[in-house]
């Protein structure tokens, strides 16, 4: 069967022939497409109508190759040539480096950097100071005596043209009488001139030490012999024994060559890269040259062909043996606005682990926005880390004692000093870490008994219903104020709308969600919140030691946005916390070193690509600090609530109900008026262990303290009579609700 391509490719020859001016013939379009089916099946079997002395005819196809013992030679069609970009989009598409480095357009960056050099030049000089009277000014007078006869002897030396004495001992013995007797010469003019300058020097020395001694002033008779005494010391100083020392000892760094990087790449077992540089070829490319990049050097580099970042990021213990520097030096990672072949290096001056506590940035503020980014910690680079908490869930995981507890004060203290903030915070560990910032609580809780435990479960339950409630009053809000449908700092500021930011926070969540009687019920509230409350200015800060299914529920794990795992054990925990694939692709909490790297970990979530962070430490003490100012700041603002107050915390421990809402709930829009009795009858059934066996007679009772009075309504019974009996009107309902809820948003 033939090809539809055949046709076209035999009439593009006839094209191409004609257009080169060779003479052409008419073609049977039906031989030229069996002689092509016979060439692709094998030469065709020797037949009697052959002429034994008839030739071999060429291909009518040009384009095919002649077949060899070892099959056919396949011949690409030569495609068309295309014109490459012009030179403005080579120079559109060339990437501009900076013209001020990063560091200075950081304003943060700028004063550590600024903080660091005023720093480093005061240690110097108080240093130096310090020894001036008790070490410089001893050395140099003991060292004087030496120096005035090492000046002695260096004036001596030159006067009799000392220097040139070796040259002149070796013309003279090696019989170069000639030139012996030119230095000869030479010396004796050199040092008729120099005795005279030395004698007249003596003289003019003498004349000025007679005058000191017998005629000068007290203080300049010391000063001169203050300045004499130190110039004869620092004359005397031995060459291996200067006078001052180090005030700063620097600590030598290999640079990073390109020869160092190669090599370090080959021996990391990927094979691509160590056949490619073992054959020379361009295994490796660098972008750029290697620069310096805050305390560290940085190195662009493409890959070769079908090697990611990842495979490298697979292998950061071995490059880092390589480099010859320290896992906490060594770190590579993509380049979001590349390809994934394209692997930024950088390799430290110092472990990331010895760089020390990390200070806060909110540390010492009066107060924060939390619409805005919270300070979170540092980079290996140096560069300042931050999260953000509106619109977002976060995910905390780690070993024990690796600081998860103090990434969590940090968000909480972020979140404290925003007084829009409802904080209820639950820290089911009992150790008391959070226990500073009770005073600026809704709810607080710190225990993990089964109370401390049904408590937090009873905060999600409550949070659940806040999501639902704000939810509701979103959708009423006009499309001028809140055209996202999303909270918003102006919505916020509004307190009569009751929408302000609510951050709740679960430390050592595991002990909630794997409790045998609570943890099923908090976990689907969690699931639920943390899928609907984000836009709704409901936040969760979880944070576990122990993330598996059963005590964080893979619901919850799979809808957070943002996630900070510092050390974990293994591959499974690692990907519950960062995410799927998350350890495939690179990302490995499990390559930090217990204790050693505590307090670092993978960010996810808060940049574009998961980045190693060294959180902010705050102290007990800190915190109280911090603590203190937003609680000062909450009560000059009046939003001081609930636990912080010394309200009793609402609890769902008991029946618990809003009467009017359930009211509103059982009697549709559509039913202007009903009577008490079938409202009765709706409310048992919606919550029997609250209304039930009431009558007609109970919702007149409880109704009349909230203003609604009950009237005569007309209605049909169930047997189709018609007639009157106490009821209300809806719109009398929905009136009360509105005049409630806004008397709750000005208290």
């Amino acid at each position: 069967m033939k090809h539809p391509d055949d046709d076209n490719e035999l009439f593009n020859r006839l094209e191409a022939e004609m257009a080169d001016g060779s003479k052409g013939d008419v073609v049977d379009l039906d031989k030229a497409r069996t002689a092509r089916a016979e060439s692709a099946d094998g030469p065709p079997d020797p037949s009697p109508d052959a002429s034994a002395d008839s030739k071999p005819t060429e291909s009518a196809d040009p384009m095919v190759g002649e077949s060899d013992d070892l099959g056919p030679t396949l011949v690409d069609r030569p495609a068309p040539t295309q014109s490459g970009p012009g030179l403005i989009d080579r120079i559109r598409d060339s990437k501009r480096l900076d013209v001020i480095p990063v560091w200075m357009k950081s304003g943060p960056e700028f004063k550590d950097a600024m903080g660091w050099l005023a720093g480093h030049v005061w240690h110097t000089v108080a240093f130096h100071a310090v020894r001036v009277p008790f070490l410089y000014l001893p050395k140099l007078i003991w060292r004087s005596p030496r120096g005035a006869l090492t000046i002695l002897g260096t004036v001596g030396r030159w006067s009799v043209d000392a220097e040139g004495e070796a040259l002149r001992q070796y013309t003279a013995t090696s019989e170069r009488v000639d030139e012996y007797l030119k230095l000869s010469r030479q010396r004796d003019r050199r040092v008729r001139l120099r005795m005279i300058l030395t004698v007249l020097g003596a003289v003019f020395a003498l004349g000025v030490g007679l005058f000191l001694v017998f005629g000068a002033e007290p203080m300049t008779q010391l000063i001169a012999a203050a300045v004499a005494v130190l110039g004869c010391g620092l004359a005397g100083a031995p060459a291996d024994a200067p006078l001052a020392t180090r005030a700063v000892i620097k600590t030598e760094v290999q640079k990073l060559t390109s020869d160092i990087v190669v090599k370090a790449m080959a021996s990391i077992g990927i094979g691509q890269i160590a056949s490619a540089v073992a054959k020379g070829m361009d295994g490796i490319k660098f972008v750029s040259p290697i620069t310096r990049e805050g305390p560290g050097w940085r190195a662009d580099i493409d890959l070769p062909l079908g090697v990611t970042v990842a495979d490298v990021a697979d292998r950061r213990a071995r490059l880092a043996s390589g480099l010859r520097r320290p896992l906490g030096c060594v770190w590579p990672d993509a380049d979001p606005n590349e390809h994934e072949g394209r692997l930024i290096l950088w390799v430290g001056d110092r472990d990331l682990s010895k760089t020390g506590i990390v200070k806060w940035s909110l540390a010492n503020a009066r107060r924060h926005d939390i619409f805005k980014r919270n300070p979170f910690g540092i980079d290996p680079r140096g560069r300042a880390q931050s999260v953000p908490m509106i619109q977002h869930n976060i995910l905390i995981g780690s070993l024990p004692g690796q600081g998860k507890t103090a990434s969590v004060r940090v968000l909480a203290c972020g979140a404290a000093l925003d007084p829009s903030v409802e904080l209820w915070l639950h820290e089911n560990k009992g150790t008391g870490d959070l226990d500073s910032l009770e005073c600026v609580s809704y709810r607080f809780v710190s225990g993990i008994d089964d109370d401390s435990i049904k408590y937090a479960a009873d905060s999600l339950k409550l949070l659940r219903e806040e999501v639902m409630r704000r939810a509701a009053a979103i959708k009423k809000l006009p499309r001028d104020l809140c055209p996202d449908k999303r909270i918003t700092r102006a919505i916020a500021d509004k307190r009569s709308l009751k929408l302000w930011p609510l951050v709740g926070v679960f430390d050592e969540c595991q002990n909630l969600f794997a409790h045998p009687k609570y943890g099923k019920q908090a976990g689907d509230d969690a699931e639920f919140i943390i899928k609907l409350g984000r836009a709704l200015g409901v936040i969760l800060v979880l944070a576990t030691q122990r993330p598996d299914k059963d005590s964080l529920p893979t619901g919850i794990s799979g809808n957070v946005s943002i996630r900070f795992a510092l050390k974990v054990a293994g591959q499974v925990e690692n990907d519950m916390i960062l995410g799927t694939s998350a350890y495939k692709n690179g990302v490995r909490a499990t390559s930090f070193r217990p204790e050693i790297d505590a307090g670092n970990g993978y960010l996810a979530g808060a940049t574009a690509l998961p980045v190693v962070v060294r959180t902010a430490y705050l102290d007990d003490n800190a915190t109280h600090a911090i603590a203190q100012r937003a609680h000062a700041l909450r009560k000059a603002e009046g939003t001081l609530s609930g636990h912080a107050l010394g309200e009793e915390a609402e609890s769902t421990s008991g029946p618990s109900y809003d009467l009017l809402a359930d009211v509103a709930a059982v009697v549709p829009p559509s039913e202007e008026r009903v009577w008490n009795e079938r409202i009765a009858i709706r409310l048992a059934e919606l919550r029997p262990e609250v209304y039930g066996g009431w009558k007609g007679e109970n919702v007149t009772s409880a109704l009349k303290p909230h203003g609604i009075t009950t009237r005569g309504v007309a209605g049909m019974t169930d047997d189709g009579e018609r007639t009157t009996r106490r009821g209300i009107v809806r719109d009398d309902l929905t009136k009360a609700i509105s005049e409630r809820d806004e008397s709750r948003g000005a208290a």
